[in-house]
């Protein structure tokens, strides 16, 4: 009896041991998967059409600005995630993703050229720096592919997400001046006449990014901590896409911030470098657009509150 009670005991150790193995060897698997980003930058250049080349030095140089810009406003939120990271200065006009990892450090996930306030126009303002947080306090919303008076689509088409940062202190570039108040955005454009001359100043205050940038922070949640966080809930957020595939790192942060660049860096060149100049009539149906009233920063949505509810 006392054999088999050794000979069962030194089988339980064997087992044991073996348990502890395989746990071991699927925590190195699984961990080393999970301080991987996901999607990460392959997926960034095989999905995203517009998309800078930016050099390593410079991708090193925009993380050290996003961390002191993220350090500046006290932000205490050192978990996995990602970020998005907008140079409005003239000579940049980009968009970058970055995801920090487990470690702390930040890797470049890709770019792309964007278009912010364009100063000196009525109700222009310069697209305000800072750290803006993406909440479920303020709803996005998905625009409804419809055109303006001018036959511009503002937010892009239809199906394309608004990101609603909510009401926001900026600098007027019209009449006296000083501090004002605008509603921050991030959308897409009208991909005909807009979409092409991303890179120069343009817009009315938002951040216009293409829609191939657009959808892939929406796929996959890049800013959606707070949209996810809220399903898991047990809300129903009609905003957020069915056919999701949400990142087990999603963030909430929307970085701007300016260079102040005294050159044009030649891995941002101009629409026109980048051979993506448009026609002369998209370039002066354009040119009444961002006179207009009716641009997507100051458009009103009548349907927007009835939208906006979750589903039931």
């Amino acid at each position: 009896m006392r054999r088999q009670r050794h000979w069962y005991t030194r089988r339980a150790q064997g087992v044991l041991t073996g348990v502890k193995a395989l746990a071991v060897a699927f925590a190195v698997v699984f961990g080393a998967h999970a301080a991987e980003p996901r999607p990460d930058a392959q997926d960034f250049a095989r999905e995203v059409d517009r998309r800078l080349a930016v050099p390593a030095e410079e991708q090193a140089g925009y993380a050290e600005r996003l961390e002191q810009a993220l350090a500046h406003a006290a932000v205490q939120d050192p978990r996995p995630q990602y970020f998005v990271l907008v140079d409005r200065s003239p000579r940049v006009q980009a968009a970058f993703v970055y995801w920090r990892s487990p470690e702390g450090a930040l890797q470049f996930i890709g770019a792309s050229p964007v278009s912010t306030g364009r100063p000196g126009e009525f109700e222009h303002f310069l697209t305000p720096r800072g750290v803006f947080a993406h909440t479920i306090a303020n709803m996005d919303f998905r625009a409804e592919g419809t055109r303006n008076a001018l036959g511009i689509l503002g937010y892009g088409r239809k199906g394309m997400r608004i990101y609603d940062f909510g009401w926001v202190g900026a600098e007027r570039t019209w009449g006296i001046g000083g501090m004002g108040v605008m509603r921050l955005q991030m959308h897409a454009t009208d991909p005909e006449l807009l979409e092409p001359r991303l890179g120069l100043w343009h817009s009315k205050g938002c951040i216009r990014i293409p829609a191939g940038l657009n959808v892939f922070i929406d796929r996959y949640g890049l800013l959606d901590a707070d949209y996810e966080a809220a399903e898991r809930a047990g809300e129903r957020l009609w905003v957020l896409r069915p056919d999701r595939e949400p990142t087990p790192w999603p963030g909430r942060w929307l970085v701007v911030i300016d260079s102040q660049r005294g050159a044009r860096p030649a891995w941002s060149p101009p629409p026109a470098a980048r051979g993506a100049a448009p026609s002369r009539a998209a370039t002066s149906a354009a040119n009444l657009e961002i006179r207009s009233a009716s641009a997507a920063c100051t458009e009103r949505d009548s349907a927007r509150s009835a939208r906006r509810a979750p589903r039931r």
